[in-house]
């Protein structure tokens, strides 16, 4: 059987937490759209180096496949090579969360309400349940 936890921690603490929180979150927020583009350009940049690559070593393709639309005049050819990761450039990562506008926006007034909440109390220390609500923003 589980034992409860009881945790008192300083008003004053988690308002400093909680409005470090609401600072990051806005820069997160504001700073994707230059991210993304960032890792886009990132994202070209390594599909033309992978491309290179699959062209150096088509000596070692398997299972070929072409198909030709009339419709659009495209000739498509599909191949699959063996080789171990690390042997090629690997794909870059995401180094950040996207954040969508609406959870944005609840998560920003969430943050604002319980600041706003507790600014106004008088009591010294926050109780279990209030944590348990903010704690996700932490």
């Amino acid at each position: 059987m589980s034992k409860a936890i009881t945790v008192k921690v300083a008003t004053p603490k988690v308002i400093k937490a909680l409005e470090a929180r609401l600072v990051k979150l806005e820069k997160d927020y504001t700073s994707q759209e230059a991210l993304e583009a960032k890792y886009q350009k990132a994202i070209e940049a390594w599909r033309k180096e992978i491309s290179k690559w699959a062209v150096a070593n088509f000596s070692k393709a398997e299972n070929i496949r072409i198909n030709y639309r009339n419709w659009n005049n495209t000739l498509n050819i599909d191949f699959d090579i063996i080789a171990k990761e690390g042997s090629f450039l690997a794909e870059p990562q995401k180094d950040f969360e996207v954040i969508r506008q609406h959870s944005y926006d609840e998560m920003k007034e969430e943050i604002r309400n319980a600041l706003s909440i507790l600014r106004m109390t008088d009591e010294p220390t926050v109780n279990t349940s209030t944590m348990n609500q903010i704690a996700k923003y932490l």
